[in-house]
């Protein structure tokens, strides 16, 4: 009787670790990862590894992303940049349904970026 008390305690113990495990578990890039597209023809691919690739009509740009809760930080690290893009810029992200992103900005020098991101984002 003691022996399935213990081992009841202790897979109760087990169930539970791997419960908590997977709640917190989240991939890399967590929210971001996909490829999103928005009303400019704009098209962002953000991976599981942190990085990104931009195409639009105008440009190629690829970068990294540092997402901390609803905010992420993006900097390009390549590409085609436009003028004053140099710096990262921040915004905060939401996901208002399974398929659509939307991000409002927190702080940005670029006006180019700050024009793309700030509209609302469709899983592509």
């Amino acid at each position: 009787m003691k022996t399935q008390l213990s081992f009841r305690i202790i897979f109760t113990g087990v169930v539970f670790a791997l419960l908590s495990a997977c709640a917190t578990y989240a991939p890399a890039g967590g929210p971001l990862v996909g490829t999103w597209t928005n009303s400019l023809g704009t098209v962002w691919t953000v991976k599981a590894d942190n990085t990104f690739d931009v195409v639009n009509p105008k440009r190629h740009i690829w970068g990294n992303i540092t997402v901390a809760g609803d905010t992420v930080t993006i900097q390009e690290t390549g590409g085609k940049a436009a003028k004053g893009c140099q710096g990262p810029g921040v915004y905060k992200f939401s996901r208002t349904s399974g398929n659509t992103l939307a991000f409002t900005l927190v702080k940005d020098s670029c006006k180019e970026r700050i024009k793309n991101v700030t509209r609302a984002w469709h899983r592509k």
